[in-house]
């Protein structure tokens, strides 16, 4: 094989990975940082904030393979996806289910580093990614099976920590199941035209015009969780006031999306990055402060 065969391949496989989407990867981190910092009541031990980095990134990574491998004869009549490798065929199927193998054994090896109540975890995290992409073939709740995927780092996070997943873990899991169905209706509503024409499901098609309506309530209920969870944790004011400016982010999402623009939605989507960074924001502070 010559260089250039090889760097090509490199260069599509990543895209593939969406190693050129950095955003994914924060949506999932936030959960799982706000559980490894609640675990550990401040800062976690090093060794498990490296390998739930590392495994958060490999996992996303290879949930975008299977995503892909999954609509890639729907990839090519939807405009924002019209360009990914395989919807180009620019990738075989072959190869992407080879890839998505590697990178779950990569993941798998970094959870061996953990206890046994985490490894056993972890098949349920396998299964959760696999499975999502095809969902919404079956369901309009997608988003919802996205988020308990996105979200389970967080009882992992926790059984690695501390041993056991306590009340608090199911909690932040809610909340991140919540705020990952919050987004991901916003982002697929920059897809609902074509969606509509190709038969695939979501929420942003379930809800129709009370998309928004139905967002604010999520919204809401994500607030009221996160509430609960600083409640329970026995957190200080700083963390409220994560919370409070994470309302105003809120705020302003609903603003984007209020004319449904795809460009607006998408804007909204993006949002949740910084919604993500105050809550945790907000953790570490309280428990600097604390130990301070």
């Amino acid at each position: 094989m010559d260089r250039a065969f090889l760097s090509d391949r490199a260069v599509q496989y990543a895209r593939l990975a969406r190693l050129d989407r950095p955003i994914g990867n924060f949506l999932l981190l936030w959960p799982m940082l706000w559980a490894l910092w609640l675990a550990a009541e401040g800062i976690p031990d090093l060794h498990l904030l490296v390998i739930f980095v590392l495994g958060v990134l490999v996992m996303r990574a290879a949930g975008c393979v299977i995503n892909d491998f999954a609509d890639r004869n729907i990839d090519g009549h939807v405009k924002r996806t019209t360009q990914r490798p395989m919807a180009r065929g620019l990738v075989s199927p072959r190869e992407a289910l080879t890839l998505f193998i590697v990178l779950c054994l990569l993941a798998f090896g970094l959870v061996l580093l953990t206890n046994r109540l985490t490894i056993q975890l972890s098949l349920v995290a396998v299964l959760l990614a696999a499975s999502y992409p095809f969902m919404k073939r079956y369901t309009h709740l997608p988003q919802v099976h996205l988020g308990a995927a996105f979200g389970w780092a967080v009882p992992m996070a926790f059984a690695a920590q501390t041993g056991g997943v306590p009340a608090l873990a199911w909690l932040v899991f809610t909340a991140a199941v919540v705020w990952a169905t919050v987004y991901d209706t916003q982002y697929a509503m920059v897809d609902r035209d074509d969606d509509l024409k190709i038969g695939v499901k979501s929420t942003a098609v379930l809800f129709g015009e009370m998309d928004r309506l139905m967002i604010g309530i999520l919204q809401l209920l994500m607030l009221v969780t996160l509430l609960l969870v600083g409640q329970q944790a026995e957190l200080g004011a700083i963390y409220y006031v994560g919370v409070l400016i994470g309302a105003g982010f809120f705020v302003r999402q609903q603003w984007l999306i209020r004319l449904r623009e795809r460009e607006a939605c998408f804007r909204a989507f993006l949002n949740n990055n910084l919604f993500g960074g105050v809550i945790f924001l907000g953790l570490v502070l309280h428990y600097a402060l604390a130990a301070g």
